[in-house]
């Protein structure tokens, strides 16, 4: 086992943890090629800014989506060969999935790791209330170190020597300073923010960040609490990756094609590892530059993304289109997440209520709305699918402003939200040999799923290479 790394928490949303987290990931990057990042909760986009800073995948964390032991088994392998090691929390610091409890919040995976906490402060508009706002996160959980604090849009010396002055009295350090001039704004759009592939300033962005990280923070305080320590009393990390491998990998290996670029970029390490464990080879393919799909695969792998602000390029590259539902219709196996979705429907329309021609796989046409469906469910299987059993239950995230104009007959999931015990509906499209849902699913808990798409890509290229 290791000992070491942090958390920056918040002690709310909107506090500028972001900010934090990437200035000191920015930093520290420029003194070790060894720094392991990861973000509690379900959220894709933050990940993408860490990896552009270190250099390295940012895993999530994620109780909910896979376990408590999942969490800390992640943490302990993923920080095996790292020197520093630093996790972005979720929300304010206490707030649960629920809202009724802090199941899934930074403090619950703060305690699962044992490590100490960062907190960040929006200082903005207020002054000696810092004291309230400070004693209170450092005593509401007894068992969540708060280490210090960075004390985030200071307007001036004045403002920053009445924020010292009140803190004093709680003896905790101040291990961070941010001017309100220091902000420095991501660009962001209805589902947060702008992904890194569409930010060509990101490498001069980083820069700044770096900047700002190494003159605003007590880096003497900071580095022994990010310094990653082999602990001598007990077991050494694990050497394999925390999910069930439950066969031998197949021989030879799936070919499987993974949507990768701007319009499909939602994919979580994790699940592309556990592909790649299970003996599926993994080839990144552009449905936005790509005329054709790769040559000779076994499966479709389509991850969520913004495929409606890329509406039209995807409309305009019909051949593809033609391709690919010629080839899910004669059995080609697919797994397809929200965004890829909705690039199989039938047409989407956008956010300026323009309607795009898609693959037409499924029977449906996907419109944007205004409003956001958003939250951990609990699905349960009520139609088999190419990869789930009836009956079989999953934990899945919503996370989308778009809606079909209708369902299948059969819908692959009932849905209930988390929390609450009535369903919440009826999702999901099994078709030919692919499943499409708005659910986002991590297979560290559910490694079975990623099992039955690797069975099914080996079975498919078995067919295809004796019917060759």
């Amino acid at each position: 086992m290791l000992s070491g790394g942090l958390v920056i928490a918040g002690e709310r949303s909107g506090v500028g943890k972001t900010t934090v987290t990437l200035a000191l990931l920015a930093a520290l990057a420029q003194k070790s090629e060894r720094v392991q990042s990861f973000k509690v909760g379900p959220d894709y986009i933050d990940p993408m800014f860490h990896r552009q800073a270190t250099g390295r995948p940012c895993y999530n964390l994620d109780p909910i989506l896979t376990s408590e032991t999942y969490v800390q088994q992640c943490f302990a392998h993923r920080c095996r060969d790292a020197e520093f090691a630093l996790v972005e929390g979720v929300m304010g610091l206490f707030d649960g999935a629920s809202g009724r409890s802090d199941v899934a919040s930074t403090a619950h995976v703060a305690r699962l790791l044992n490590l100490p906490v960062l907190l960040v402060v929006d200082c903005g508009r207020l002054s000696r209330s810092v004291l309230a706002i400070i004693h209170g996160y450092r005593t509401l959980d007894p068992r969540v170190q708060i280490a210090g604090v960075v004390l985030n849009r200071v307007g001036s010396d004045r403002h920053l020597d009445l924020l010292t002055e009140a803190i004093a009295s709680l003896d905790i350090p101040i291990l961070g300073v941010l001017r309100r001039q220091d902000a420095i704004a991501l660009p962001d759009r209805h589902l947060g923010l702008v992904p890194t592939a569409e930010l060509p300033q990101l490498p001069d962005i980083l820069d700044r960040l770096a900047t700002l990280g190494h003159t605003s923070f007590t880096w003497t305080a900071l580095i022994p609490l990010l310094t990653l320590h082999p602990s001598p009393s007990s077991p050494s990390s694990p050497s394999s990756p925390p999910h069930l491998i439950s066969s031998s990998p197949p021989t030879p290996k799936p070919r499987l094609a993974i949507a990768q670029d701007a319009a499909f970029s939602f994919y979580y390490p994790d699940n592309l590892d556990i592909l790649t464990a299970l003996g599926a080879e993994l080839v990144p393919w552009s449905p936005l530059q790509e005329e054709h799909p790769p040559a000779d695969i076994d499966g479709l792998y389509f991850g969520g993304g913004f495929p409606e602000m890329f509406a039209a390029a995807l409309a305009a590259n019909q051949g593809l289109r033609t391709q690919l539902k010629v080839l899910l219709q004669a059995g080609l196996p697919a797994y397809a997440e929200c965004g890829g979705l909705m690039y199989l429907a039938t047409t989407l329309i956008d956010l300026d209520d323009r309607p795009w021609p898609m693959v037409g796989l499924l029977p449906t046409t996907v419109r944007m709305q205004s409003r956001l469906t958003l939250g951990y469910r609990r699905a349960k299987v009520q139609r088999p699918s190419v990869l789930l059993a009836e009956g079989q239950t999953v934990w899945g995230h919503e996370f989308h402003r778009s809606q079909t104009d209708r369902l299948p007959d059969c819908p692959v999931y009932q849905l209930q939200r988390y929390g609450a015990e009535q369903p919440h509906g009826a999702e999901g499209w099994s078709l030919h040999r692919v499943q499409a849902s708005y659910l986002h699913l991590h297979w560290g808990g559910c490694p079975e799923v990623a099992q039955a798409l690797v069975t099914a890509c080996s079975r498919y290229r078995q067919n295809r290479e004796q019917a060759a």
